[in-house]
């Protein structure tokens, strides 16, 4: 009778102990399946997409003082997050950074894209996914370097600064060419931002800055007393291979790149960026940046 008893109670709990695995393993193949198989999928499942940027790089991207929150972020890199949100039917959620913090909160995967007016270099891109090209310098719209008017005379090319201090935003392409095609300097300094930089070439705390030359020249007709100037008998040398406004993604994101590429190729062909860059460098003029 005990036996009977024995065996009627085992098999009772192999049978829930069963049923328990069964649930358990059921409930952990739902799981799986319902996750997200790649960044692009948990995009368009949470609703939103997280974009990290540097905002004080007009035209791409700047601070309107009048508007706030999220509005308050305008230029062609924006409307071009805007446009890529939209066509990925979520919302678009800016994350304002240090450009350094752009960088590195790719790298460590921490948001969905940078647009921040991203140039290719070869440790970025083994670091990140790299988009194609959505923006290309022409005719005077590369880098160079900005001085104060009264220096034109003693700085001409890369050799007149070897016993200057030098200054570049850091992590940014001019930071990389400075390093890569200013043979000599007295000193390097890195900053947080390009306006940065120009505030301590007008403050006397450096001599020369590598920037962007239409960032510079913005910054320049909207402080006409600052007293600065690019000169105009030198720029950096830039790889054609390599030119080009990038946004970076995190590594081995394969399935989001395609999809950014895609939405490029239509910005682009159609001349939709180029009419936002247009657009947003008046813009930026009228706010005097």
């Amino acid at each position: 009778m005990k036996t009977t008893k024995l065996l009627a109670f085992l098999l009772t709990m192999t049978t829930i102990v069963t049923v328990a695995v069964g649930c358990t393993a059921d409930k952990t193949t739902k799981e799986a399946a319902a996750e997200p198989k790649n960044r692009l999928e948990a995009i368009i499942e949470r609703g939103y997409i997280e974009v990290a940027t540097e905002p004080y790089f007009a035209p791409y991207e700047f601070i309107d003082p009048s508007k706030k929150g999220n509005e308050q972020y305008v230029g062609s890199d924006i409307k071009l997050a805007q446009y890529i949100a939209d066509e990925l039917g979520v919302e678009l959620h800016i994350v304002p950074l240090e450009f350094s913090a752009v960088l590195s909160s790719i790298t460590e995967k921490k948001y969905d894209l940078a647009i921040s007016a991203l140039s290719y270099t070869p440790a970025r891109a083994q670091a990140m996914n790299m988009s194609k090209g959505y923006y290309f310098a022409e005719g005077g719209d590369g880098h160079g370097l900005l001085i104060r008017a009264e220096d034109a005379q003693n700085i001409k090319s890369a050799e007149d600064v070897a016993d200057k201090v030098i200054v570049a935003q850091s992590g940014s392409l001019q930071e990389l060419y400075v390093n890569e095609q200013i043979p000599k300097y007295k000193e390097f300094k890195r900053v947080s931002s390009t306006t940065d930089g120009f505030l301590m070439v007008q403050e006397k705390k450096a001599d020369v800055c590598a920037t962007s030359i239409p960032t510079a020249q913005l910054y320049i007709e909207a402080n006409k007393d600052s007293g600065l100037m690019v000169i105009d008998s030198f720029e950096f040398y830039v790889d054609e291979k390599t030119s080009g406004t990038r946004i970076g993604i995190p590594l081995g994101e394969e399935e989001l790149t395609d999809k950014i590429n895609e939405i490029i190729d239509e910005v682009v062909n159609d001349g939709t960026f180029e009419q936002w860059h247009t657009e947003y460098t008046k813009y930026s003029k009228e706010l005097g940046l």
